[in-house]
């Protein structure tokens, strides 16, 4: 299916690996020129090129900065002042004992969770408006409506993502401008496969055999009983940044494999 969106350009931050390359790669599968964000120009170099290799007429750019330093974001402003999609994809996450997430732990992550992916909106929202196209998504999770109580730092930072979302969608009535939230369940990130290998690396088992084995032990909720793999949210984010998205307003849009047990 053509998503009509050839030429558009995309920053995609936190593209060099996991779900953020993901949704780059299926951007530049529909003639989007997408902008590779992370922190390290080597990583930043290798996705553009491997991207550019794959989609030839695309024009893949390096995005290199921590978009969390205000000045460096400003920088990205300069060389990049205008995009017509804005993925808000870069986060971090660790479990953590409620007791050990000290102030300084909570302003970590708001900066980055929030307040960059805030700021990038800020800056990029005006011109969409002004050209009444646009597409804002932020990545939130099914963490923010069913924390687990592991990690209450990430959760919070992830249900403020849902309103904000909702906020900011207010400002786009009557426009072809949408902003919605994708809220991914346990997705097989290059980190999480690494993890479940050592869990089982005494086991003469297939990683198929080992990805069950865990999903049955830790995720017993989840319908799929597989991690959801990066490309399936690459081709959500696709659809949602195209014309026949167009009702999507303020939209949290879940992709958890059954994870939330509730309706809403």
């Amino acid at each position: 299916m053509d998503m009509e969106l050839n030429n558009k350009t995309a920053l995609v931050t936190g593209s060099t690996k996991g779900i953020g390359k993901a949704i780059a790669i299926e951007l530049a599968r529909e003639g989007v020129h997408v902008l590779i964000n992370g922190r390290n120009e080597e990583e930043v170099e290798r996705t553009v090129q491997e991207i550019k290799s794959k989609f030839p007429n695309t024009s893949p750019q390096m995005a290199t900065a921590d978009l969390v330093d205000i000045g460096q974001r400003e920088a990205l402003f300069e060389k990049y002042p205008h995009v017509d999609i804005l993925v808000n994809n870069m986060g971090i996450y660790e479990i953590m004992p409620y007791e050990d997430v000290d102030d300084e732990v909570w302003d970590t992550y708001f900066r980055t969770n929030v307040l960059a992916a805030n700021g990038l909106t800020k800056f990029y929202l005006p011109g969409m408006l002004k050209n009444d196209f646009g597409r804002v998504i932020f990545m939130a999770s099914e963490e923010a409506v069913m924390p687990s109580g592991q990690m209450p730092q990430y959760c919070m930072t992830k249900s403020m993502l849902l309103s904000l979302a909702k906020s900011l969608s207010k400002l786009t009535r009557g426009t072809e401008v949408t902003i919605n939230t994708i809220m991914p369940g346990p997705t097989l990130s290059e980190n999480v496969q690494h993890i479940i290998e050592g869990i089982y690396a005494n086991e003469d088992m297939t990683f198929s055999e080992k990805e069950k084995a865990f999903m049955a032990a830790n995720l017993p909720q989840s319908e799929i009983q597989r991690f959801i793999r990066p490309i399936e949210i690459g081709r959500l984010a696709a659809f949602l940044c195209s014309p026949y998205a167009s009702a999507f307003k303020g939209s949290p849009i879940r992709m958890d494999g059954g994870m939330v047990p509730t309706i809403f």
